[in-house]
């Protein structure tokens, strides 16, 4: 063996593709100067995190407002520890929330879209191989024979000499093996992996502008990493650089866990002649427990994966515009400067990210949901509750769809541009929320009607009879409201609040606290939506039915 191309013939004798073939295969993108081209590649090994899902919104809205492209690729070379159907929970997850691929695997159980694939890194082995290989013909990398016993009782010797643990310098005992004793190896049967020859000295500093943190330096890597596993696989570090330079992807936005590797990534850029991409690592979403910040934790917290925040039903709108909030901090004013605009109107700054960790309200979250649903029409929220319902409440689902003109009259009370209910944050809460209006589920509710202080049980049912002796369907809302007035004025309540105030002592009540108490009747509880409109859509039967159950 005279040469290090018979070398790697030996090696990878299976590998007849070149990185010249397979470069015309990966054509420049026709894109306008300045677009991104941004990737979430995710690995196949758990459930889509709600610090995922954050991450790849950032990625696409990069991608968006630069007129560039966003792809999915699916990181699965790990076999062992992959979790069957996540990749698909991870695709749907970020369609439900309204983040838009472009390339990939667009939808769970469809053929891949775009020209760049396989977008799934299993398929892609020979690719990384022919690379491999190149780098063994240009004496860049290596073959090497170490036992998993041999690479521990080096780690040993440098923990004993108090020395930074790695394959390097003269720790790599393969690195300068001859072409015999290679072949001599490979003849035995011995197992190798293929590793990288770095050109790197812990002596040198590698510097770098973080588009979110800015300008970092850190110590050159002088590690032979592995790059093929005994298997002919990847490793991570090795395929994620041919898969970036061959899909032209321009930017790379990640968590800040991968930052220690940039000195690996950087290098392998330059050894393989790739242009590199450029790098920002986003700072972990954050939560309080106590009086202090934590990273969330996939043991404690339910609300660690993307699937909870489908479960509970959050409208994707609600959480893309609570995560805007977190990524840049001029978000919220600019909402409050432009109420109407969507907000993939707001142009993220690379720059403006926060660089320690936001901290993840679930308050400040269903707040946001409240005004989002808020802003719906009465059709959008059957619409988007009944989808929700049928995936996730059946029985909820089989009443919403067969009781569409009712729910949609009970979705639309209070829909005001001037005083929105805000009752929902989450689709997960409406059922709870207007089950009275349900005969079966309030009278399953039933216990004790809650009554204002002011109000004793017999005096609510006094005040329950004169309004039923009153009540005419037919009357407007201000003969209704009248008409409340009346029976406050003969029970000795106060017809006005200002009377009631002015002299609080000569009344038994306000007229405020009728309306609590007949409420309250109709209902199972002191708060619900306007109550002419709620009896209106509650209908004549059901309301008289209800009023005189409670004082019969």
């Amino acid at each position: 063996m005279t040469n290090r191309s018979e070398l790697a013939d030996l090696l990878l004798p299976g590998v007849s593709v070149t990185p010249e073939q397979i470069e015309t295969k990966y054509p420049d993108r026709k894109l306008a100067e300045g677009a991104y081209v941004t990737r979430f590649a995710p690995s196949p090994t758990g459930f889509l995190t709600i610090g995922g899902l954050y991450a790849a919104m950032i990625s696409e809205r990069m991608a968006r407002q630069s007129d560039g492209v966003f792809y999915i690729r699916i990181e699965d070379t790990d076999s062992k520890r992959e979790v069957e159907g996540s990749a698909e929970d991870m695709i749907d997850s970020m369609r439900q929330f309204g983040i838009v691929i472009d390339e990939g695997p667009i939808a769970a159980g469809e053929e891949e879209v775009g020209a760049y694939g396989p977008y799934r890194q299993s398929d892609r082995v020979q690719l990384y191989q022919a690379w491999a290989k190149r780098l063994i013909e240009q004496d860049l990398a290596y073959p090497c024979f170490c036992t998993e016993e041999e690479l521990q009782a080096i780690r040993d010797k440098q923990q004993a000499e108090k020395l930074n643990p790695g394959y390097y310098g003269q720790w790599a005992v393969h690195r300068n093996l001859t072409a015999e004793e290679i072949k001599e190896k490979l003849a035995k049967g011995e197992s190798f992996v293929i590793r990288l020859k770095s050109p790197g000295s812990p002596d040198n500093r590698v510097r770098y502008n973080d588009l979110i943190k800015g300008e970092i330096e850190m110590p050159e890597n002088d590690q032979d990493i592995v790059l093929l596993k005994s298997d002919g696989i990847p490793t991570y570090h090795f395929a994620h650089a041919i898969d970036d330079h061959l899909m032209k992807t321009t930017h790379v936005f990640r968590g800040d866990e991968w930052l220690s590797s940039v000195p690996i990534h950087i290098q392998l850029f330059d050894v393989l002649g790739f242009r590199r991409p450029e790098y920002g690592h986003l700072a972990p979403l954050m939560k309080m427990e106590g009086t202090s910040k934590r990273k969330f934790s996939k043991r404690k917290d339910r609300d660690f994966t993307a699937s909870y925040y489908r479960r509970e039903g959050y409208p994707n709108v609600a959480l893309c515009e609570y995560f805007m909030t977190l990524i840049n901090s001029d978000y919220e004013e600019w909402r409050l400067a432009h109420p109407a605009e969507p907000f993939t109107a707001f142009r993220l700054d690379a720059g403006k990210m926060n660089v320690s960790g936001a901290l993840f309200d679930m308050n400040k979250l269903n707040d946001i949901g409240k005004d989002v649903i808020a802003r719906f029409d009465a059709r959008r929220v059957y619409g988007d509750v009944t989808e929700w319902a049928q995936a996730y409440d059946e029985g909820f689902y089989a009443w919403l769809s067969g009781n569409e003109p009712y729910a949609l009259g009970i979705f639309g009370i209070g829909r005001t541009p001037e005083k929105p209910r805000k009752d929902f944050a989450k689709w997960s809460d409406v059922r709870e929320s207007i089950s009275y209006y349900n005969d079966e589920w309030y009278a399953a509710a039933a216990g004790e009607i809650p009554l204002p202080p002011a109000v004793s049980g017999d005096t609510a049912k006094q005040l329950v009879a004169s309004f039923l002796e009153s009540l005419d369907y037919g009357d407007d809302r201000e003969t209704w409201f009248d008409k409340m007035k009346g029976v406050a004025d003969k029970h000795g309540f106060a017809k006005e609040m200002k009377l009631f105030k002015k002299n609080p002592e000569s009344y038994a009540g306000h007229v405020g606290d009728v309306a609590a108490v007949i409420r309250s009747v109709l209902t199972g509880r002191l708060q619900a939506p306007d109550l002419y409109d709620m009896m209106h859509v509650m209908g004549e039967g059901r309301v008289r039915s209800r009023l005189s159950s409670y004082i019969g």
